[in-house]
């Protein structure tokens, strides 16, 4: 009878074994946390698709960066839902807007104890729910709305953001972006390019979260396909993530996370910058579902969800577990 030289079992008895070896470490530093603020509220409103996620108030809003702070969490994105919509989104980039004003205000709590992002797109402020400008012919303009993007950019510089995002897929949006901040004297302000977005299926309780329908004209429920990616696609992926970088991206990401673990991988081969990745709300949303009718273990599968996203490539993680995770790292639990 022959036997392995080598056991791999071994390595896996016990706890202590089991970290000792272990290839991938997810720690509270990992995380960054998507916030929404929403104009006109004064105390938290619940979002029924997302499970313990809520739009802020702004004044919510200040305690949640300053507990999530004081559990290590290193940043935060911002997301703003405005009172009034308008074609071209114009409360984006308002000084007094809902977005600008909860930079301000999370700023003024955390000082510089959390890196502030804000995503950087018109859906939310336009009554479209488009990312953009809508042309003549119906269809987003890709160059109108880059103007407006720069307009945007340079607002959030000013209310004192660290990073803006640009989810909005318009070809040459860093290179505008980053034009603009630096004509405007921000060149310290950093840029976290969605670079891999996909017209995903996985959006509906974030679009829930930012009150956001999209138009596909006379009535007709549209999409985002023309601009955001194919999800059939890996090789296109890896195109745009080398543009943006060569545009002056500080650093990149892929959205969704859980769907896309391939793109992660690849992309973690083709560019040194950081990477992120979105576990985006419906992926968030499913877990919650399942363990709410007992089958499956929400913690655990958190854990295990947030570490394959790591272990596929991504420096960092946007997650709305990110509170969930860090108060089990705060008691011992995240491994």
């Amino acid at each position: 009878m022959s036997f392995p030289t080598r056991r791999p079992r071994r390595l896996r008895r016990g706890e202590a074994m089991r970290r000792l070896v272990a290839e991938t470490h997810l720690t509270v530093e990992d995380l960054v946390a998507p916030l929404f603020v929403r104009e006109g509220i004064t105390s938290p409103a619940p979002i029924r698709s997302l499970p313990g996620v809520v739009q802020h108030s702004i004044e919510s809003l200040r305690k949640e960066c300053v507990e999530l702070a004081g559990l290590g969490v290193p940043a935060v994105i911002l997301f703003g839902v405005p009172e009034e919509k308008d074609a071209v989104g114009s409360c984006a980039w308002d000084p007094e807007g809902i977005l600008q004003h909860a930079i301000r205000e999370v700023r003024s709590e955390v000082g510089r104890d959390m890196v502030v992002m804000a995503d950087l797109c018109l859906d939310e402020f336009t009554d479209h729910g488009h990312c953009g400008v809508i042309g003549a012919d119906g269809d987003v303009d890709n160059d109108r709305t880059l103007e407006l993007y720069q307009k945007v950019a340079v607002a959030q510089a000013e209310a004192g953001v660290d990073i803006c995002a640009p989810s909005g897929m318009m070809d040459g949006q860093v290179a505008a972006i980053r034009s603009a901040l630096d004509s405007a004297g921000a060149q310290d302000t950093a840029i976290l390019a969605y670079s891999a977005k996909y017209a995903s299926a996985l959006y509906g309780p974030f679009r829930d979260a930012v009150g956001v329908e999209i138009d596909g004209g006379e009535g007709v429920a549209g999409d985002r396909r023309g601009y955001q990616q194919d999800h059939r696609n890996l090789r296109e992926s890896l195109l745009e993530i080398r543009d943006d970088v060569e545009q002056g991206a500080d650093m990149v990401m892929v959205k969704p996370a859980l769907s896309y673990l391939d793109v992660i991988a690849a992309a973690r081969g083709e560019v040194d910058v950081p990477l992120a990745a979105y576990h985006v709300s419906g992926e968030y949303a499913m877990v919650h579902a399942a363990a709410e009718r007992g089958w499956l273990d929400l913690e655990a599968v958190a854990v295990e969800q947030t570490t394959a996203i790591k272990r596929a490539g991504a420096d960092f993680v946007l997650t709305y577990f990110a509170r969930l995770l860090a108060e089990m790292a705060a008691d011992g639990g995240l491994r």
